[in-house]
């Protein structure tokens, strides 16, 4: 696949499975802005991507922040002059019980990064992507699609709306020659469960129980999610649109993580 003169937006790709789509990306000759609130992990990122393709625009950013996603656009637009591709890949991790005090305001952490985020970039990029008759990829997970844990309503419940919102942009979009679909993943090896604060020893541990739940019993590589990703990127899925991807080792043939 061939994505030469071809500008590609990652959120999200200061690691695990959007730095690997960037590098990807990067590989197979495509300008790429990487976006991310780390902007060390973003620089060795972007150092993996100049080894392979050109040197992409590094944006630090947080896309909760409103501000800051109206920055992502403007920036790589300034930079690039066009828009081809759109990845939302920025998701956080989330889990309570519906009885804690904290709830809400967890919900509210984890619709704003997940949910809320991919509506204002989808809405600042359609008008680039409509013009390059380019498509959205949002990443999505297993977790919209079964129920993965006990305390996991906030991240399930955002997955799931993300799901949704892609098909309903889909069909809207459609008619401006733009395609949007979701990837849904299963367990892959990320910082994911790091970044929720999740102390060292007990990492180890879910991971494990993550690994067991897999029907091939196995967690996948970013770099498998990637591939997928620049299949649909690509004119080789010019026929696929309002699709939603699984991909994760047989997880959803099992039972819920205990």
């Amino acid at each position: 696949m061939d994505f030469s003169n071809k500008v590609v937006l990652v959120t999200g790709g200061s690691s695990g499975i959007g730095a690997a789509i960037a590098i990807k990306f990067a590989a197979h000759g495509a300008q790429v802005a990487i976006v991310g609130r780390n902007k060390v992990k973003l620089q060795n990122v972007s150092e993996e991507c100049s080894r392979n393709g050109s040197k992409p625009l590094v944006i630090v950013a947080d896309v909760s922040n409103d501000v800051d996603v109206k920055r992502i656009v403007t920036e790589t637009i300034a930079h690039f002059g066009t828009l081809h591709v759109l990845i939302n890949n920025a998701g956080i991790g989330g889990s309570a019980s519906i009885l804690s005090s904290d709830t809400v305001q967890m919900f509210d952490r984890v619709m704003a990064t997940n949910v809320r985020s991919v509506v204002h970039l989808t809405h600042l990029a359609a008008p680039h992507l409509i013009e390059t008759k380019g498509n959205i990829i949002n990443i999505s997970s297993i977790a919209s699609l079964k129920t993965v844990s006990k305390e996991g309503f906030a991240y399930s419940a955002s997955k799931a709306c993300l799901d949704h919102f892609s098909r309903c942009i889909a069909l809207e979009l459609a008619s401006k020659g733009v395609r949007v679909n979701t990837v849904n993943p299963g367990p892959v090896k990320s910082d994911i469960i790091a970044n929720m604060g999740v102390p060292e020893v007990a990492q180890k541990f879910i991971w494990e129980k993550m690994q067991k739940v897999t029907a091939l019993d196995r967690i996948s590589e970013p770099e498998e999610v990637a591939d997928l990703v620049l299949f649909l990127a690509s004119d080789k899925a010019r026929s696929i649109t309002g699709s939603t991807y699984v991909t994760d080792n047989g997880a959803c043939l099992n039972g819920i993580m205990e």
